[in-house]
């Protein structure tokens, strides 16, 4: 049984902040077929397309018949504990700082055994149990052994939040609190546990509908002005929360319809790029390094930056083309940012989704993503510490169109399918 994550203390400001050190992170090129899963959130291992083998750990060939067509395939992650151990010494210096630490050996029972990470609910060898994938700090795929059973407390284990990003009490900040998306994320982000949520709100003087009021009474949240078009705004709230705040969820966006012909100038794309792309590019610059610094702080320790980017990124959808352009400029800099995050155990993770039931897609037919499904995806992909999220059943439709045939969906999509 694991037992619920007690609160936090408050740190002691005189003490001197702990340095992250990240578990090893070399991988095999091949091995890294198990990553590019994990990171969504899947557990994949090599199958032989001739023989049927699934086996681990990854290889060029398969080890029975030594046929080199192999796939990586969804597997169900059903196996056996066969034995287990505590660990209470380590010559790695991140394992060193977290012990004891379990593992096990189990017999998945597609085949292969495995060395695996046991969560804190599984007993004694030998019973039924249950493997998957999940990203550590370094950002590399690692197996872990969770119990059949699911019970309430489970992301509350010490080794578990190690690889995830819970919310549950830390401390957020959502960039843009004005919009429908940004206060079902807050309203998620509460209910998930977090302890402070400060929520952004651009051109505080503007009348706004109800929904800012309503989650500014919530108990954890605190309103604070933000403007990412304003880079002495963002470098201020900065220097005020930046050493306090462990997630950072970037949901600001200015999303306006049309192409290229359909509309005279370039001011509507110029400011979209202001906040979809420099608005990020300003938000990492003045909260990135805050975050770097505070990453090994213990269970509340900076953990996450979320993108709200879209499904229109990886292929341009020509009745929103300058917003599309705008959306994959910014997922060129996330990738970016991920890179320059990972030496501090920081997940980057991006949000993909189709069309968003809001004003801007009000033409578009059904189906829709609605504001309060994409805020529960958000809180999803913390617990789960998975790194691309593809929320909505277009942009799962979407994604495996563009990962079959980029070029055929641009032509699809140019011709209005």
């Amino acid at each position: 049984m694991t037992m619920p994550l007690p609160r936090p203390p408050r740190k002691n400001p005189l003490l001197r902040t702990r340095q992250m050190n990240l578990p090893p992170g070399a991988r095999s090129r091949v091995a890294l077929g198990l990553t590019a899963a994990a990171a969504e959130g899947h557990f994949r291992l090599q199958t032989c397309d001739d023989c049927g083998t699934v086996q681990y750990p990854p290889r060029e060939v398969c080890h029975q018949c030594l046929s080199a067509t192999l796939r990586w395939r969804q597997q169900s992650g059903a196996g056996t504990l066969l034995g287990s151990t505590t660990l209470h010494h380590s010559n790695d210096l991140f394992f060193r700082e977290r012990l004891p630490w379990r593992l096990g050996l189990v017999q998945l029972d597609a085949g292969p055994t495995l060395m695996v990470h046991l969560h804190g609910a599984v007993g004694d060898a030998p019973q039924r149990v249950r493997v998957g994938a999940r990203l550590d700090r370094a950002g590399q795929a690692v197996l872990i052994g969770f119990p059949n059973a699911e019970s309430a407390p489970m992301a509350d284990d010490e080794m578990l939040r190690e690889m995830t990003s819970d919310p549950k009490f830390r401390k957020a900040l959502v960039t843009d609190g004005k919009t429908g998306t940004g206060q079902a994320i807050v309203r998620a982000l509460a209910q998930a546990g977090a302890d402070i949520i400060w929520v952004g709100h651009a051109e505080p003087w503007k009348k706004t509908g109800a929904g800012l009021d309503e989650i500014a009474a919530l108990p954890q949240v605190t309103l604070v002005p933000l403007d990412l078009t304003d880079g002495r705004q963002v470098a201020e709230l900065a220097g005020a929360i930046g050493s306090k705040v462990e997630i950072v969820i970037n949901n600001a966006e200015l999303h306006r319809t049309f192409g290229i012909g359909a509309r005279r100038g370039t001011d509507v794309a110029k400011a979209e790029m202001e906040i979809n792309y420099f608005g990020l590019l300003r938000l990492a610059q003045e909260f990135g390094p805050a975050l770097k610094g505070r990453s090994a702080d213990g269970v509340a320790g900076a953990t996450a930056w979320v993108n709200l980017l879209s499904i229109y990124a990886l292929s341009n959808f020509p009745p929103h083309g300058t917003f599309s352009a705008s959306k994959a400029a910014a997922h060129s800099l996330a990738q970016c940012l991920r890179a320059e995050m990972r030496p501090a155990g920081i997940r980057v993770i991006n949000l993909f989704p189709g069309p968003i039931d809001d004003e801007w897609n009000q033409h578009l037919p059904p189906p829709k993503l609605a504001p309060g499904a994409l805020a529960h995806a958000i809180v999803k992909a913390l617990r789960d510490g998975v790194e691309d999220v593809y929320p909505g059943d277009v942009a799962q439709e979407w994604l495996e169109r563009w990962r079959d045939n980029p070029k055929v969906l641009e032509r699809e999509l140019a011709a209005g399918g």
